[in-house]
């Protein structure tokens, strides 16, 4: 079975609907998706509504998870804690921080932010994070990405690193834009290697860790 708490519609910058994706999904074995487009204040009321309804009806009647969600993305970092319980109070059952990612100008200061914020789920792609943030990421309960996508996976090693030493909880997520994307079986063991984690701990992060993810969100 395959979890990933980070992808994208075409609600945003992805390629397919909401339930292209979910359906893309559930046929490479997924048993867990979380949609979660780009959003600030001027799209969130209505993203949020299109995914819960087709997350609904894939639920309904396919043998998959669909989770409506939210990615908060290259918001000032002063507006993430009310946007994020803002999110939550619309519907979105999981709020991803896009983090401050070596190859986007996301605003300094926006990891704290994330980290910090009770209404945070997952800080995505969080590039030079630093040990301080991951110490609140683990203390905060919010679970920390290692990502499979070209250039936000850049970041990976230097989270891995640190993030095994504070006990963080690591998530594996592809933030998928297109199907060809999507996690296959053995993507997420390559990731975690990749960045440098031993093969003792893929257990933990493709299995213990998601399911602990998703009794935070109430599944």
């Amino acid at each position: 079975m395959v979890y990933d708490f980070h992808t994208h519609t075409v609600l945003s910058d992805g390629e397919s609907i909401p339930i292209e994706v979910i359906r893309f999904s559930h046929v490479r074995g997924y048993g867990v998706i979380a949609l979660t487009d780009h959003v600030s204040a001027s799209n969130m009321a209505r993203i949020i509504d299109e995914l819960k309804r087709d997350c609904s009806i894939a639920v309904k009647n396919w043998d998959i998870l669909a989770i409506p969600g939210v990615e908060i993305s290259n918001v000032p970092k002063n507006e993430i804690k009310d946007l994020a319980r803002k999110a939550k109070e619309l519907g979105a059952k999981i709020v991803v921080i896009h983090g401050e990612s070596p190859i986007e100008d996301v605003e300094p200061g926006t990891n704290y932010e994330a980290v910090t914020c009770e209404y945070v789920d997952v800080l995505a792609h969080p590039g030079l994070i630093t040990e301080e943030e991951l110490r609140l990421a683990k203390s905060n309960g919010i679970f920390i990405e290692l990502s499979s996508r070209k250039g936000h996976s850049m970041g990976n090693g230097h989270v891995a690193k640190y993030g095994l030493k504070e006990g963080v909880n690591f998530i594996v997520n592809s933030d998928s834009h297109k199907k060809e994307e999507l996690l296959l079986g053995g993507d997420q063991e390559k990731v975690i290697l990749c960045a440098g984690l031993d093969e003792s701990l893929i257990h933990t992060i493709i299995v213990e860790n998601p399911n602990l993810l998703l009794k935070k969100l109430g599944y």
